[in-house]
């Protein structure tokens, strides 16, 4: 009787974790990616509930308190309009945190079928798709979305669409890639000898299992987009003034960089800390979903 409890309990213990478990066990393991998602998860909170906190509206004016350094009732100072620093921080969290989740959104909405189509049709759909992505990647990412938000017009909402249309390439061509390689798996050509359709074959059997890299990627595309948005608030083609934006605080802060550098240098901080937070996050997801690393 003993022993067939043991041969029971040696087979629950060698039962394998189910692959999110393993993930989740492999990023928790990894110090950097856990701080970065605590730095993000917090500026989440701020720009969900920056009216909440910040201490100040973040137009509010005071004359009698133009540039004044940082103190107790101004903590990151004031501005050139007497507007609390602090308060603008926290409510462009808003604009930078929105443009780059709506511009990976609109990347991947786009990138991802059209890359699957190109690794599952193959053919001259697959050509005609790789020429349009080689033509767009030609171009330097930022100077190709500086473009297009001149074209659409300079506002959050455009800026948002021209960063999404400029890093579709980026996931048609990784989408692709990982197509291609999952169609060389068995269960591929299992579910195609079964009679499956196309259609079905791609979006029930490949896409599922190409998930992975199409999320660490999307990780990343976050940090780029929050850095694009920034350059394209500084050049005035993103959130207009006097909505607060990184960007444009670092606009405004470049003529007063000798009088007041804590203009430049809490706006500066934040998206420091946003990117690289985003980057240690997809840092660590790509290891945790990568199933050779141990």
């Amino acid at each position: 009787m003993s022993a067939a409890v043991g041969t029971a309990g040696a087979v629950v213990a060698a039962r394998p974790q189910s692959p999110l478990r393993l993930a989740l066990r492999r990023f928790l393991r990894r110090p950097a990616a856990v701080l970065g998602l605590a730095i993000v998860v917090g500026f989440v909170v701020l720009a969900v509930a920056a009216p909440l906190i910040a201490p100040f509206a973040p137009n509010q004016t005071s004359w009698s308190v133009i540039r004044k350094a940082p103190s107790l009732a101004h903590w990151f100072g004031t501005d050139e309009n007497g507007r609390d620093v602090l308060s603008r921080v926290i409510f462009g969290a808003r604009a930078s945190l929105l443009a780059g989740v709506i511009s990976v959104a609109i990347a991947t909405g786009i990138g991802v079928p059209t890359g699957l189509l190109a690794g599952f049709a193959g053919g001259w759909t697959d050509a005609a798709i790789g020429r349009v992505v080689d033509a767009m990647l030609a171009s330097p990412f930022l100077i190709l979305a500086i473009a297009l938000a001149t074209f659409l017009g300079p506002s959050l909402e455009n800026a948002m669409i021209a960063i999404g249309i400029t890093a579709t390439p980026v996931f048609v061509r990784i989408t692709r890639a990982a197509t291609l390689d999952a169609m060389t798996n068995d269960y591929v050509e299992a579910a195609r000898a079964l009679g499956n359709r196309p259609t079905r074959v791609a979006l029930r059997h490949v896409l599922p299992n190409i998930v992975p890299p199409i999320l660490v990627q999307a990780t990343l595309a976050i940090a780029a987009a929050i850095i694009a948005e920034a350059s394209l608030s500084f050049l005035g083609l993103g959130q207009q003034p006097p909505a607060p934006s990184w960007g444009s605080m670092l606009n405004g802060a470049q003529r007063f960089l000798t009088q007041a550098p804590w203009l430049a240098i809490f706006p500066g901080a934040a998206i420091f800390l946003v990117v690289l937070s985003f980057n240690l996050v997809g840092d660590g997801l790509r290891d945790a979903l990568d199933p050779r690393v141990k």
